[in-house]
């Protein structure tokens, strides 16, 4: 248990007269709604931070013209970032540094691995949490993601080691075979493939592709249970690599014998959310989630598209499920590679405008598995995946197995931080409330008038109790451009919190002692005294990672009675100088 009376007197004595971080100042000019747009944006110290003055622009044109390299990027990252936990990241040590540097949520990806490697594994995420926390002063919510093998198609281990390499040359023949005996002893003329039906659906002619395409071969004839291959494009090939076949329809069923294994394991080990692979149609997610079963109800399910027949069944698939990751190696070879982009920017869209976070991953600092810094091409790829409005960015291999995993954290956030700050707010938030059908229930509408007061206050943060996360996850939807503080008490909810863009889930644990001195015993019924502990709590935290000082305006929201679905107050608050003062009286 952390003392929260402690925490708020030494952070308010720490960053009360510091004003740590980058803010708008107060001599800032603002904007009215009329006017559009305001040529003398100016602040005391120079130009505006946070890319504010093309943030304000009446145009598309002119919100670019107005992108300023020299402006300061937010302090704090909306964008949240998922890391693949491997053989160079599994350790205590190098987690800590992971999420000290930014890490959100670790991915276990169960193509590798046996169940005991990531049992261990997750019990070595939750004591590098409980370190962090410990050495922080306060809780630390990490997600636990498992994300399955799926329906996919994989090559054998290689006779000298899952970590060995061969060289597959253009113009030399390789077998492709389905004989067990060759499931661990692949060679350079041997490959194992781990689907049965391999030579019955494909023929002469056809492409198999490798290693997210990056080796190709042509089938040239069948022998018995293999096939007979040239190859097309070469490479240096790995153990446990993906296999392609485009264009040809594959009989998997959605969710194997394994994947069912996994799910209850994952059950047991009590994971946040399932990364679904190579999800094709509604009825997949339905199965997953009868197999996780009432023990797994609060999982949220996130498919992953990949094919297709994925992207021909998107709003299916959206509506079935907890959230979309668009999976952009597997997808880029079963559609044309020049047609990825569209479909990214039509998957986050389409996401968008329901309100369910979605995921853009696959290579996205894959230089950095080898080399200290992403090429350029890389960090506009992350940029432009915020800029489309992606919830989260994923790492894969880049920590995984890659030398410098903490390096990738803190490159990503970096770039998250400055794409976040050139988003066209103003007209990102006209479009999305445009969607909007009314009548639409108290928190939906409470939700929407925080987010564009927010803009209007310039506030520092959204500050929302939540019980389930919903309202938490409504104001997400719209946008806002400042950090959105969820106070809840239940560990899950904030955990499942940063799969939304810009929650900053605050998980609350007080004993009533502690409520008690915390309001200085204000003569209020328990259920406002708790709320006000949980505003203040918040607001502490706020301090805590930098981004709130004294008199920055905060918009609250908060409920009219305990338990979920009774959101419907917001209030605009100026931050006191000193969080433990009386005078937070003003709460109500």
């Amino acid at each position: 248990m952390y003392s929260v009376l402690l925490i708020v007197r030494r952070l308010s004595r720490t960053y009360r007269l510091s004003g740590k971080g980058n803010r708008l100042k107060s001599g800032m000019t603002w904007t009215t709604e009329d006017s559009g747009y305001e040529d003398d944006l100016k602040m005391e110290d120079g130009a505006p931070s946070m890319q504010m003055r093309a943030c304000l622009a009446p145009t598309f044109v002119d919100h670019l013209c107005e992108l300023n390299i020299d402006s300061k990027a937010s302090y704090v990252r909306n964008t949240s970032i998922i890391c693949t936990i491997g053989p160079s990241s599994a350790s205590i040590s190098v987690l800590e540094k992971m999420i000290d540097t930014g890490m959100n949520i670790a991915r276990l990806n169960f193509s590798h691995g046996s169940h005991d490697y990531h049992a261990n594994t997750i019990k070595n995420i939750r004591e590098a949490v409980q370190n962090y926390s410990t050495k922080s002063g306060s809780l630390v919510s990490i997600g636990i993601a498992l994300d399955t093998k799926g329906p996919e198609i994989r090559t054998g281990i290689l006779e000298d080691g899952p970590n060995a390499e061969i060289e597959l040359v253009k113009g030399d023949t390789v077998r492709i075979t389905t004989d067990k005996q060759f499931a661990e002893k692949c060679t350079k003329k041997d490959i194992f493939v781990d689907y049965p039906n391999i030579t019955k659906v494909t023929k002469p002619g056809a492409t198999i592709f490798i290693d997210d395409g990056l080796i190709s071969l042509v089938v040239k004839q069948t022998v018995g249970n293999s096939l007979a291959c040239k190859v097309e494009n070469g490479g240096m090939l790995g153990s446990k690599k993906g296999v392609n076949l485009p264009g040809i329809p594959v009989d998997l069923p959605a969710v194997s014998e394994k994947d069912r294994n996994d799910l209850l394991f994952g059950v047991q080990q009590g994971v946040d959310m399932i990364f679904a692979s190579f999800i094709r149609n509604g009825s997949a997610v339905n199965e997953i989630r009868e197999i996780l079963g009432d023990a797994g109800r609060n999982i949220l399910i996130i498919a992953k598209i990949e094919n297709h027949q994925g992207m021909k069944n998107l709003d299916e698939i959206i509506e079935a499920a907890d959230g979309i990751m668009v999976a952009r190696g597997d997808l880029g070879i079963e559609i044309p590679p020049e047609k990825v982009f569209l479909a990214q920017k039509c998957m986050i869209a389409r996401c968008n405008k329901v309100g369910k976070p979605v995921i853009c991953a696959t290579q996205m600092l894959e230089s950095m598995i080898k080399k200290p810094r992403p090429t350029r091409a890389e960090s506009s790829d992350i940029a432009n995946a915020v800029l489309d409005g992606a919830d989260c960015v994923m790492l894969s291999g880049e920590t995984a197995k890659g030398e410098y995993p903490i390096e990738c954290v803190k490159v990503m956030n970096n770039i998250c931080k400055e794409a976040e700050a050139a988003i066209w707010h103003k007209q990102l938030f006209s479009d999305l409330a445009s969607k909007v059908v009314p009548p639409i229930d108290a928190t939906h509408s409470v939700a929407i008038a925080a987010v564009e007061a927010s803009a209007k206050a310039l506030a520092s943060a959204i500050l929302v109790i939540t019980t389930s996360g919903r309202s938490a996850h409504l104001i997400s939807k719209y946008k806002p451009k400042c950090p959105i503080i969820a106070v809840t008490r239940h560990p899950q909810v904030a955990r499942q919190a940063h799969l939304y863009r810009g929650i900053m889930p605050v998980l609350f644990e007080m004993e009533d002692s502690e409520l008690d001195i915390l309001v200085k015993k204000a003569q209020l019924p328990d259920w406002l005294k708790d709320i006000d502990s949980r505003i203040i709590y918040g607001l502490a935290l706020g301090f805590h990672k930098g981004f709130l000082k004294g008199n920055d305006q905060v918009i609250v929201v908060t409920g009219w009675k305990k338990g979920s679905g009774y959101t419907n107050t917001m209030r605009v608050i100026s931050v006191p100088e000193k969080l433990d003062d009386p005078a937070l009286g003003f709460m109500h």
